[in-house]
C-alpha cells in the first residue's frame, strides 16, 4: 500500500466540514477524520471564503485540526501553518495582483458605486484583493454578473465573480476578486509549490462557489448534504468537461455513516484512495 506518499486533502469549511447546515451529522465523523489528518502523510488545506481570524474561530467553535495550509477570503489568502504560526504567502499575492494592474478593493468599488443592486458587505469582509457584496438573490443575477463584467473589463480590470446563496440568512453574495484568485487555481498553486502529486490530492465542497474545483481534472467529493440542484449541476458541468471520473457524490452509508459534512468526506477519501478504508 503506497499510504506512506504524501496526501493533500483540501476541503471548504462551512456545511463541507462543518456540520451547520440543516442536515444532520453522522456521531464520531469529525473524530473519525481527525484521526485520517492524524496520519504523517495526509497534509491539509482548509478552502475557504473565511479570513484568516473566521477560521481560526471555526477551527475553535468545531473542534477541527489545525491545518498544515489555509486558502482563505475566496482564493485571495494563502497561508502556510507550522506549530500554529500562520504565515501569509507573498508570492501569491503577488501572483494574483497583477490581474487588477496595481489597483485594490477600494478602486474597484468606485468603478461599480452605480450599481444599485449591490450592498457593500461589512468592512471585516474586504482585503486587498477581495470586494464584497450583499444581493437580493430575486435579481436577475446572470445579466447583473454579465455587465459587472463589462464594466470591470472595460477599466481593464480581469475579475473572477463569486456567486453564492448564504442559505442561513437568505441572501445573495458576491465576491469579486482577480482572475486568477479562485480556490482551482490557488490549490493547483499549492500542488505545484509544495511539490503535491495530483493523483494524492483531493478536495471536497458542498456549494456553487465549489463547482470550479469539483467539475475541474482534480479529484473531488461533493458531501451528501450538498442542495440537489449543486449535485445536478455539478453533474452537468463535469459531463461538458469530461471530468466525470473525477467527481465523486457521497451518497452515504459508508462505515455507518449517512455521507453528510465530514462523513462525505471520508467516504469520498476512500473511494480515490481505497488503502485508507481501513
Amino acid at each position: 500500500m503506497a499510504t506512506d506518499k504524501p496526501v493533500l486533502l483540501c476541503c471548504d469549511l462551512d456545511r463541507t466540514l462543518i456540520p451547520n447546515g440543516p442536515q444532520p451529522e453522522s456521531p464520531q465523523a469529525r473524530e473519525k477524520f481527525r484521526q485520517l489528518i492524524e496520519r504523517p502523510e495526509v497534509k491539509l488545506a482548509y478552502v475557504s471564503g473565511r479570513d484568516k481570524q473566521l477560521l481560526l474561530s471555526a477551527i475553535a467553535d468545531y473542534d477541527l485540526p489545525v491545518p498544515d495550509y489555509a486558502i482563505g477570503d475566496v482564493g485571495t489568502s494563502l497561508y502556510h501553518i507550522r506549530a500554529n504560526e500562520w504565515r501569509l504567502s507573498g508570492d501569491w499575492h503577488q501572483h494574483i495582483s497583477q490581474d487588477w494592474h496595481g489597483l485594490q478593493q477600494p478602486d474597484l468599488q468606485e468603478y461599480l458605486h452605480t450599481f444599485p443592486q449591490l450592498e457593500l458587505q461589512e468592512t471585516e469582509k474586504q482585503n486587498r484583493y477581495k470586494l464584497s457584496y450583499y444581493v437580493d438573490p430575486k435579481v436577475d443575477i446572470s445579466t447583473l454578473l454579465t455587465v459587472i463584467d463589462q464594466t470591470l473589463q472595460a477599466n481593464n480590470i480581469r475579475a473572477n465573480l463569486v456567486w453564492s446563496i448564504d442559505e442561513q440568512q437568505n441572501t445573495g453574495l458576491l465576491d469579486i476578486l482577480p482572475a486568477s484568485a479562485n480556490k482551482l487555481h490557488a490549490i493547483n498553486y499549492l500542488i505545484a509549490h509544495e511539490g503535491f502529486q495530483t493523483e494524492r490530492t483531493i478536495f471536497a465542497g458542498d456549494s456553487g462557489n465549489d463547482l470550479d474545483v469539483l467539475t475541474s481534472p482534480l479529484q473531488a467529493v461533493l458531501v451528501n448534504n450538498a442542495m440537489p440542484e449543486i449535485k445536478q449541476q455539478a453533474l452537468e458541468s463535469a459531463r461538458l468537461h469530461h471530468t466525470e471520473q473525477q467527481l465523486y457524490i457521497a451518497v452515504g452509508d459508508f462505515m455507518g455513516m449517512n455521507g453528510n459534512y465530514a462523513a462525505g468526506i471520508l467516504e469520498g477519501v476512500a473511494h480515490y484512495l481505497p488503502e485508507y478504508r481501513k
